[in-house]
């Protein structure tokens, strides 16, 4: 839909593939960090190879590929903007959550200080922050009826987010009608935090 667009299909977790790929892609003045992966389990049975997959990809990619932009965002002096999707998980506790809520509470906290830090630079970084979105990823994880009717119970718009929900807040967050906000959290989460 974006003829200007040029995806770069790499492994986030080899850093110096992401390095030199993303480093050759500049110039930026918006980034967005969506990826992800959600491997549930207990949190008696979570293995290391879950926890070390879940940090490469859900925190040290976001840190990673940040810096990158950042680093071209300020030595070009335009002001810029970042968004980074999190998770209504990273402030609830969930069953079978343990790594994924912790990474993306890790997420938000790794945002709120690239704010601090980034806002002399002029560039803003916010996080977005969905309840189960109804992506391929959601669909898997929550196709159970009875799992799935459990979290839309606490959710009182009664629903899970579609994935224009979460792209038309992470617009918001990217345009000049957000100047003023920086280290923040928008939840879109139907009032799942509220309940």
């Amino acid at each position: 839909q974006c003829p200007g667009i040029e995806p770069l299909c790499l492994d986030l977790a080899d850093w110096d593939a992401t390095e030199a790929a993303v480093g050759a892609a500049g110039p930026f003045e918006l980034l967005v960090n969506n990826a992800a992966v959600a491997v549930l389990q207990p949190f008696l049975e979570v293995t290391r190879a879950a926890l070390e997959r879940s940090l490469d990809v859900n925190l040290q990619a976001v840190l990673h590929v940040s810096q990158i932009v950042a680093r071209q965002m300020i030595a070009q002096g335009v002001p810029g903007a970042i968004v980074n999707v999190s998770s209504q998980a990273s402030q609830r506790a969930l069953r079978d959550h343990a790594v994924y809520c912790s990474t993306k509470s890790a997420l938000d906290m790794l945002s709120k200080v690239m704010a601090m830090e980034l806002g002399p630079h002029k560039i803003r970084v916010n996080t977005v922050n969905p309840t189960v979105v109804m992506t391929d990823m959601g669909r898997i994880n929550w196709s159970d009826p009875q799992k799935s009717a459990a979290m839309i119970n606490r959710i009182p718009l009664g629903k899970f987010a579609e994935v224009d929900d979460v792209v038309n807040s992470i617009l918001f967050l990217l345009s000049d009608k957000s100047a003023m906000t920086t280290g923040s959290s928008l939840m879109v989460d139907g009032g799942f935090l509220v309940s």
